[in-house]
């Protein structure tokens, strides 16, 4: 769902820094060998993922979603030399694909890719996260939230992708839409969590940025 008209939209991505050469030629190959194209991050909020991320300048990011590693490459940016970046997605045949473009990135030893379930792999881990970033299976974000926020120290930023849905959070909640419903819930507790500061922004599918405090 666009919620400016394209006209704007472009002008918008026009007036933002430019897309890397390598994030372009990843996006052509998303399109062109996986499916759901569509849910690649993109250039606009791939330019803002990279300027949070170069702002915080994270030692230790965190990501749950994967899919082509798009968004993990802009978090990338932000490292300083010693920064390590891990990220998750369940579906192992999206590794090569990551892989090869991870290091072809230049970013590629301080990746770290993990395959399977993050409510398993989390817990497993013993760093302390400075940045997260949230893009995966939608009616388990408060899960995802719970384990990550156990791994984050008061200033870490914990960042959620699609919080607006394509506009169905403002509409009618249809009986059966369980993804819906678990983003309402998620937007709410967001707002009324006293352990994180929230604003939710408005960009591409909505983006919502927390402050732990």
């Amino acid at each position: 769902m666009h919620f400016l008209p394209e006209s704007l939209e472009n002008y918008i991505t026009l007036h933002s820094e430019n897309e890397p050469a390598i994030l372009h030629e990843l996006t052509r190959e998303t399109h062109l060998k996986v499916l759901q194209p569509r849910m690649i991050t993109g250039h606009y909020q791939g330019r803002v993922l990279s300027m949070l991320s170069k702002l915080i300048k994270p030692r230790q990011v965190l990501e749950i979603g994967t899919y082509t590693g798009y968004s993990a490459i802009c978090l990338a940016e932000g490292l300083p030399e010693d920064g390590i970046l891990h990220t998750i997605d369940i579906n192992e045949e999206l590794f090569e694909i990551q892989r090869r473009f991870f290091d072809k990135s230049g970013f590629g030893d301080r990746i770290i890719q993990h395959t399977g379930d993050a409510l398993k792999i989390v817990p497993e881990m013993d760093q302390v996260f400075d940045l997260v970033f949230i893009d995966a299976e939608k009616k388990m974000y408060d899960a995802y939230f719970e384990t990550v926020i156990e791994k984050t120290s008061p200033g870490s930023i914990i960042l959620t992708d699609n919080v607006l849905w394509s506009g169905k959070v403002v509409e009618p909640l249809e009986k059966k839409d369980f993804a819906t419903q678990a983003l309402l819930e998620y937007n709410e507790k967001l707002k009324n969590d006293p352990r994180v500061e929230t604003v939710l922004l408005s960009i591409r599918d909505g983006l919502t940025l927390c402050r732990v405090l």
